[in-house]
């Protein structure tokens, strides 16, 4: 064991010295000595050892055991020392030559920007002018965005704002708009070199975006320890260039990457991000700037330019291209890919476009490019929660039109089985958030929201995305589409429902549109799995469907008139006849009484009468409402002009639970038989105007929680008997200054919640002493004059 360790020693030995020589030199031309000096020390030792160790004698057994063992931990000490120190030293060497060859890299970079942006054929130097987050400028020629330029340019100038979003649907043009504003000369003026543009997408990476950021300005980019650490780098940097004012544009942000702008908002003098997205965010509304679809005006001369040649004679007629460009709905992506389509196609590719919108056809049978870019939306949508399907479903309300939300709400409780009402606002908010609807809301009140009320919310939808979920519907056969939209005007029906041996349809949710040019003579269809039957109806005069007699799976029915007048509908009779309707909804129609004995339906639970004639509605008849409907929990009533006096016939509805009655400026009194109605939880009677008084007997509504009074303008007196509403939590009494409070209101124990005008407030202010519970909020009224179209 001595002589092989003695000769793999001095082996080893020998070629090493020439070696640490010369990396000795090495470090010292770049102050790093220190490196060698363990190494050196080691070989020092192991050539002393080994000059010792050749003197020692063959026959000498006493010594050669021992220096056999030094030998052995010497060989040891330096193959550890050159496996783990030394091959650390390589990999903090080759970082170092990446890192010199990088910031060669950049210092050639920055020489061939001071020589200029140009090579000596006058072609652009890409890679001095483009940088990794230089704001791209807009592809072709950008039209139609004046407006929105000079108001989102106010937005972004406007001082005390550090987040801006812009927020459209797919191809509504949002990057576009933001590169043409980069390119206004007092946004560059302001902003200078200091604009920086990240491109986020789906799934950013932020170690990505941080090494961009930093790259625009040839920064080094370091190795982070983590995400933290260099996002202190960058505000570091930032700060460093804050002297100049910067603007960080954040690209196409999906939804739950939101905290990238949290993240990248530094507190730093004028610095401001603007961020683009297919999305909402609710926690940036106030400072979202929401881009409408272009005008007719802007959208025909975007059309055109991508339609026609430039410098060619369009030989196309006027009416024809009008019809084309109106089928794109406004959308900038859809404008230029239809256009140029149809850019030096023939005339007869032009009609085939204009009959294929004649007839109803959405452009996106046409076009898989628009119709892949607007699905890719669809793509984030989480089938598990049911939210395709609730936007899905909005295809079933007609063009332009604000759809209520509480008739969304009647179909996705019953239809998808939800427990609450606001579970399906929330699918609904959702919808909202990705910018699939539009939801619009008349008069913003927290507190309606907090208890589910949602009468003053309205759904708007962009055509296009109203086309898209029409046609996600229409894949399958007819009979075995989940939902099937149709429209009919005059006798024109589809051929399907013509065929004389038709199958039954699976569909669970129908929708019929009919004009007033309709002749109503229906026909005869099998739908049995009904679930959902939705009516959209402009007539005086209506006839039902006489085939929804024999859906007997039908949970919902929607009838909504779009004419300025309540309907008569001649058939009333038909709804006798669906056992397990459990909600209906009437808009613009006479109700005839509730109250004969042939209106029985069992398992109906909610009724919503909105601008409907009801003066008969609640009228005592042959048999008593409670009877007809044994099981409705709640009535909704909601500008009903013709409502002066609410009729007995609805007190004997003992199980009611939820009674609102708002907007009905006439009713000037409520019937003193309210009081049965002892299992009634809530009592609205918002903006009933002409109301002079509640009577007495509301004292027996023992289990109400809310009652609402808001903007009953002629209560002047609250009835004493409310002090025996022990149960009662939040009174809301909005626009009743001029109401005075009972003394007895004292023993409302229970009373936590009031909702009032400062006028009021002075007086519940007194009452604090005995109602020690008591929260008193001075409501300040937020109305959006945008709810005056949905009654044009």
């Amino acid at each position: 064991m001595f002589r092989d360790n003695l000769e793999e020693l001095a082996s080893m030995l020998s070629p090493i010295e020439p070696v640490i020589k010369e990396i000795q030199s090495f470090n010292k031309a770049f102050d790093k000595e220190y490196e060698t000096e363990q190494l050196v020390e080691i070989v020092k030792r192991g050539k002393k050892l080994v000059t010792k160790c050749c003197k020692i004698r063959r026959w000498d057994i006493i010594k050669k055991p021992y220096y056999s063992h030094k030998l052995l931990g010497l060989k040891k000490s330096l193959e550890r020392f050159c496996q783990i120190v030394m091959q650390t030293h390589q990999a903090r060497d080759i970082k170092e030559v990446l890192f010199e060859t990088k910031e060669i890299s950049v210092g050639i970079r920055k020489l061939s920007l001071k020589e200029g942006s140009s090579n000596g054929n006058g072609i652009c130097n890409q890679v001095a002018v483009m940088g990794p987050c230089r704001v791209p400028e807009p592809r072709g020629k950008v039209l139609g965005f004046d407006e929105p330029l000079k108001e989102l340019k106010v937005k972004l100038l406007k001082d005390g704002v550090s987040v801006i979003i812009v927020s459209a649907p797919g191809g509504s043009g949002k990057t576009t708009l933001v590169k043409q504003l980069c390119q206004d000369e007092e946004v560059k003026g302001k902003y200078e070199d200091n604009i920086f543009y990240v491109s986020v997408s789906k799934t950013p990476n932020m170690e990505l975006i941080l090494q961009k950021l930093l790259q625009a300005k040839d920064y080094a980019v370091p190795e982070f320890q983590n995400e933290e650490d260099g996002l202190n780098y960058l505000e570091q940097k930032f700060r460093q260039l804050a002297i100049i004012p910067i603007l960080l544009i954040l690209d196409d942000v999906w939804p739950g990457y939101e905290f990238l702008v949290h993240n990248l908002k530094f507190e730093l003098p004028d610095y401001k991000i603007l961020v683009t997205s297919r999305f909402a965010f609710p926690r940036f509304d106030d400072c979202t700037y929401c881009l409408n679809p272009l005008n007719d005006d802007n959208a025909m001369t975007l059309f055109r330019h991508n339609a026609f040649l430039q410098n060619g004679k369009p030989c196309i007629p006027e009416d024809i291209v009008n019809k084309v460009m109106k089928s794109c709905k406004g959308l900038p992506l859809a404008l230029e890919v239809v256009g140029r389509s149809l850019c030096g196609q023939p005339v007869a590719m032009w009609l085939k476009q204009a009959k294929q919108h004649s007839k109803g056809l959405s452009i996106l049978h046409s076009n898989t490019d628009l119709l892949a870019y607007l699905q890719s939306t669809l793509d984030t949508l989480d089938d598990e929660a049911g939210i395709k399907d609730c936007y899905l479903d909005l295809g079933s309300f007609p063009e332009d039109h604000q759809t209520p939300a509480t008739a969304l709400i009647d179909m996705w409780v019953e239809q998808y089985k939800l427990d609450e009402d606001c579970d399906a606002f929330i699918k609904l908010h959702e919808l909202s958030i990705r910018n699939l609807v539009n939801l619009v809301v008349m008069r913003k009140d927290d507190a309606s929201e907090a208890d589910s009320f949602y009468n003053d919310h309205f759904v708007m939808q962009h055509d296009l995305l109203r086309e898209l979920a029409i046609y996600q519907s229409s894949f399958d056969p007819i009979e075995k589409r989940r939902r099937i939209i149709v429209e009919l005007s005059r006798n024109n029906f589809p051929n399907w429902w013509l065929e004389e041996k038709q199958q039954p349809l699976g569909a669970h949710l129908l929708s019929i549109s009919t004009d007033e040019t309709f002749s109503y003579n229906w026909g005869y269809i099998q739908a049995p799995e009904v679930e959902v039957l939705v009516l959209n109806f402009r007539a005086k005069n209506y006839v039902l469907p006489v085939f929804m007699e024999k859906m007997d799976k039908l949970k919902v029915l929607i009838a909504m008139n779009d004419s300025i007048y309540p309907a008569e509908v001649s058939n009333f009779q038909l709804l006798y006849s669906l056992s397990n309707l459990k909600r209906f909804r009437l808009e613009k129609v006479s109700v005839p009484s509730f109250s004969t004995s042939s209106f029985q339906l069992k398992n109906l639970r909610k009724i919503s009468l909105v601008m409907c004639n009801i003066s008969q509605a609640f009228e005592k008849g042959t048999n008593k409402m409670s009877d007809n409907f044994p099981n409705l929990l709640e009535i909704d009533i909601d500008y009903c002009d013709d409502l002066t006096e609410l009729g007995e016939g609805l007190c004997d509805v003992v199980q009611l639970m939820k009674l609102s009655i708002t907007n009905c400026h006439k009713l000037r009194a409520l019937p003193e038989g309210i009081g049965k109605l002892v299992n009634l939880e809530v009592l609205r009677l918002t903006s009933c105007t002409d109301l002079m008084s509640l009577p007495e007997t509301i004292g027996s509504l023992s289990q109400l929680t809310i009652l609402d009074i808001s903007d009953c303008l002629s209560i002047k007196n609250l009835p004493t008997r409310i002090s025996e509403l022990r149960n009662l939590a939040k009174l809301c009494m909005r626009g009743c200054s001029s109401c005075t409070l009972p003394s007895t209101i004292t023993k409302l124990q229970h009373l936590k919640d009031v909702i009032c005008d400062e006028e009021t407030a002075y007086q519940w202010e007194f009452l604090k002493s005995y109602l020690t519970n008591l929260k008193v909020t001075v409501h300040e009224q937020d109305i959006n004059l945008n709810w005056l179209q949905i009654f044009v």
